[in-house]
């Protein structure tokens, strides 16, 4: 009887492993049963943008965390799938920072042209995931939307793919209950123009707080200030962003700040990180972390060790993306399909993450980070027929690319590196990040400069 395969979410993850299976059938092996559960009405995880916020026409939890004007932060060429390239998908050369169109227009060439669409079914939430020990199958139920109807399926092994950029970790602090202005999460920030002639104060230190503070300097905020709990982001910021100490509380229309200064502010943006959280999984299979390198109970990052027939994909903290998901469900699907034999014992697998656990407590600049999950992808790929790809050009360009932020958070957008799978070189774009205010693929992809435009 053929084996069954629920993959949750049809994300870069699970698209990756959608891919993974195509990729077997294609080279003439016999691959499961798959079916994979997308809880929104496209594929794309969070690269499909919705204007929602709070929760979705069918009452759910809106998924996506995606902004308007969102550029990559990290160059292209460090998340290109080895088996698709820029240069394919567009025809030609394109800048190294995309915005997020872009780069949705770029993952869905390669499902497309994989042709996995009939595998997802839309709209379709997962409701609950038990394993049964006696018959060693899942049952999983889902919500379909499209019916309006609840119903269970058995599965032999279960994908989660959900991600973990989806459920906000709101803090709170004295005062927010009657502060004045708005109050939200980098979750519910859709657009910067929201805040023009505004005084921000973001609260956080990360990628969110640097990057929503980005747009909103700018689209015209009058004012920034991000606050930190251990150490700055320590940037060239422009003359109207400050950094501050943490918050300590706030009252109607002032924050107030640990080194004893205080500012008037107009919104607060909480730019304060996610939660791993899988309240559709049963307890004994359900995955709990903070965001980091290296989660524990998952063996080579990916197999439930509790439970061999159960996987998570893309659960680390990210230096690398797409292809570390690629890499990681190529080694899923050889698990499933039986060419990767696992170690026979649990014990041995729990060894084998402790000491990549070991090694990622030693850590400590970005250099060495990326260089950590560098050298794991690079064990995942060797084990697979996934095409390898030149993990230390990527490292190399992840150097260069902190590098230019540190001279200018405002530019660093505006450099142009080779591609790791091509050699082709991007060209720089046509208009320098700060002045391109149309994120669209049309204006992205023409020859043309906004300014001129514009003129």
């Amino acid at each position: 009887m053929t084996k069954r395969v629920a993959i949750i979410g049809a994300g870069p993850s699970g698209l990756a492993q959608l891919r993974a299976f195509q990729s077997a059938q294609a080279k003439g092996a016999e691959i499961p049963e798959i079916v994979c559960f997308e809880k929104q009405s496209d594929w794309g995880g969070l690269w499909n943008y919705s204007w929602r916020t709070g929760l979705d026409e069918h009452g759910e939890p809106v998924h996506g965390s995606m902004y308007r004007y969102l550029w990559s932060n990290g160059p292209k060429e460090c998340l290109e799938f080895a088996d698709y390239s820029f240069d394919e998908h567009f025809g030609k050369p394109i800048a190294s920072y995309p915005p997020r169109e872009v780069l949705w227009d770029y993952i869905k060439g390669r499902v497309e042209k994989a042709g996995v669409r009939d595998y997802i079914r839309f709209n379709t939430p997962v409701r609950n995931i038990t394993f049964d020990d006696s018959s060693k199958l899942f049952t999983v139920t889902v919500h379909d939307h499209n019916s309006d109807t609840v119903y269970s399926e058995a599965f032999d092994y279960v994908v989660c793919a959900s991600g973990h950029f989806s459920t906000p970790r709101v803090p709170e602090f004295e005062g927010f209950s009657t502060f004045g202005g708005r109050i939200l999460h980098a979750h519910d920030f859709r657009d910067a123009l929201e805040f023009k002639d505004k005084d921000i104060l973001l609260v956080g230190s990360s990628y969110s707080a640097e990057d929503i503070g980005s747009q909103c300097y700018k689209y015209g905020a009058r004012s920034l200030i991000s606050c930190y709990r251990t150490a700055p982001m320590g940037y060239k910021w422009p003359k109207n962003w400050e950094e501050k100490p943490l918050l300590q509380r706030v009252d109607t229309d002032t924050a107030y700040f640990a080194d004893g200064t205080s500012r008037k502010i107009d919104a607060i943006i909480l730019c304060t990180g996610y939660l791993h959280h899988f309240p559709f999984i049963d307890e004994s299979l359900r995955l709990k972390t903070d965001n980091r390198l290296w989660a524990m109970d998952l063996y080579k990052g990916v197999v439930w060790e509790h439970n061999t027939q159960m996987f998570y994909l893309g659960m680390q903290d990210q230096w690398y993306t797409f292809n570390m998901f690629d890499a990681q469900a190529w080694y899923v699907r050889d698990v499933i399909m039986g060419t990767i034999t696992l170690p026979a014992t649990k014990e041995e697998m729990v060894a084998n993450s402790m000491e990549w656990r070991e090694r990622e407590l030693t850590l400590e600049t970005a250099e060495e980070m990326f260089t950590y999950q560098g050298d794991y992808i690079l064990e995942l790929i060797e084990a697979t027929d996934y095409p390898t790809f030149d993990i230390e050009g990527v490292r190399q360009t992840f150097l260069e690319w902190k590098h230019h932020k540190k001279e200018n958070i405002m530019t660093f957008r505006d450099f142009s590196f080779r591609s790791l799978m091509t050699g082709t070189m991007s060209p720089p774009h046509h208009t320098p990040w700060i002045d391109a205010l149309d994120d669209s693929l049309e204006a992205y992809l023409s020859d043309k400069s906004e300014v001129k435009q514009a003129g």
